[in-house]
């Protein structure tokens, strides 16, 4: 990896390491929730946090053209004016051949130049090459393209005015930028054909925009659902067109919670990035579960997970489905786990379930709703968790009178729980 070059620019102080990469991709997610209308916002800021943390005077973000035959240059950032109304009065071709930006874009990769100056290229008579070498001064380069679906849509361009190519660190970062551009886009473009759509019906017939008006809100309030329902009992709820079930009442259920071992530690001395693709590959992992084995509300905050059985949709079997999916739980996790400690990482997974009555209904207020249980019951289910060492499942008294002779269980020994008045005959299920 090249070492860095003193006459690069500096970063800000407390601009270094993980904190200004979070700092960078929070204030870039958040301009995407404020710019639904335009891109350009977004593009902005993207290119300004590449320059600055990976040290690059000059940067673009191009977009091809609707007929895919051309890019131009729809952002830019410490270049010339003069210089970039060239280029979008001469727009390049997509011609692979001819330009690094297309090939990348083309071949969906990114490719980073050591010398735009070097002979073979620089010699090759591309006119606008031979401008930027010269009017810029650019020299070390790297291309990312914008990748939507199958195929590129654009690209990010960084360029330092010395021979000093990016390191894998810089480019990787910048890649992560190239992500939200393509996600912002394409909120744009949804956000732009509901607004067209809108507007068609609303010419049409004032009576079809109050039927649309309705129908948004009924997938509004699916989504809302859906958030803290599995889409099963969403699905109930909303055909039965009564949110009856969904309101506060006691009930019997299994709650199982569970989390990964030695996460706090790995995100201490992790990448963000590495946090974030465990924690993706975890989610989706234990997502088909839950919706696998009939968990009626799962709830998920960091690594932790908090699932309901026999509620609001009731079941025959509650505790041996959340013991069902507890070992379908520590399976999966065992492969993912595999996986992870060949990348450096030393993760563990724990459960614990319990079986008992509890409060269980929608709480909040406008917008910020929430299905859950609360209760000595669910208590139990958390503090069990805690207890579980990697691998174990930990399952309540209650709970273990349930489904006693369906699995493989032994006695784990009497605990005492943190918020639980008497102590606890534990058992661990083992298959």
């Amino acid at each position: 990896m090249p070492e860095k070059r003193a006459d690069h620019a500096p970063a800000e102080p407390g601009d270094t390491g993980e904190t200004s990469r979070e700092a960078a991709l929070r204030e870039i997610l958040h301009i995407i929730r404020t710019s639904r209308e335009d891109e350009q916002p977004v593009f902005e800021a993207i290119l300004q946090n590449a320059s600055r943390l990976c040290h690059a005077p000059m940067a673009a973000l191009g977009l091809i053209s609707d007929d895919r035959k051309h890019y131009g240059i729809n952002a830019h950032i410490g270049t010339k004016p003069d210089f970039i109304a060239y280029i979008n009065k001469n727009p390049p071709a997509l011609d692979a051949e001819r330009y690094v930006a297309a090939r990348a874009m083309l071949e969906k990769r990114t490719i980073g130049v050591d010398n735009l100056a070097d002979p073979k290229l620089y010699g090759a008579g591309d006119n606008k090459r031979m401008k930027s070498v010269a009017l810029e001064g650019v020299r070390s380069a790297f291309y990312v393209p914008l990748i939507s679906g199958d195929q590129a849509i654009g690209c990010v361009m960084l360029y330092r005015r010395e021979v000093s190519p990016f390191s894998d660190e810089e480019i990787a970062l910048v890649e992560t930028f190239a992500e939200q551009a393509v996600i912002a886009i394409e909120n744009v473009r949804q956000f732009r054909e509901l607004k067209a759509r809108t507007e068609e019906v609303q010419a049409l017939n004032a009576d079809l925009e109050s039927r649309v008006a309705e129908q948004v809100a009924e997938i509004d309030r699916m989504g809302r659902l859906k958030r803290f329902l599995s889409p099963a009992v969403a699905d109930a709820v909303v055909s039965a067109g009564d949110d009856g079930l969904l309101r506060s009442h006691r009930a019997l259920i299994a709650t199982l919670f569970a989390d990964i071992r030695g996460f706090t530690a790995f995100c201490e001395s992790a990448e963000p990035e590495e946090t974030i693709d465990v924690l993706q590959t975890y989610h989706e992992a234990m997502g088909v579960l839950l919706n696998e084995y009939g968990a009626g509300v799962d709830h998920r905050a960091g690594d932790g997970i908090m699932a309901i059985f026999n509620d609001p949709l009731p079941c025959d079997d509650p505790a041996g489905d959340a013991v069902r999916m507890a070992l379908a739980m520590r399976a999966r996790m065992a492969d993912l786990c595999k996986t992870w400690k060949r990348l450096g990482h030393r993760l563990g997974f724990g459960v614990g379930i319990s079986l008992g009555y509890a409060t269980v209904g929608m709480v909040g207020s406008e917008g910020r709703y929430e299905y859950t249980a609360s209760g000595t019951a669910v208590n139990v289910a958390a503090r069990l968790c805690d207890q579980a060492q990697d691998g174990e499942i930990l399952i309540s008294p209650r709970a273990f009178a349930a489904v006693e002779g369906e699995f493989e269980i032994v006695a784990h020994g009497e605990l005492s729980l943190k918020g639980i008045q008497s102590m606890l005959e534990v058992h661990k299920v083992l298959s």
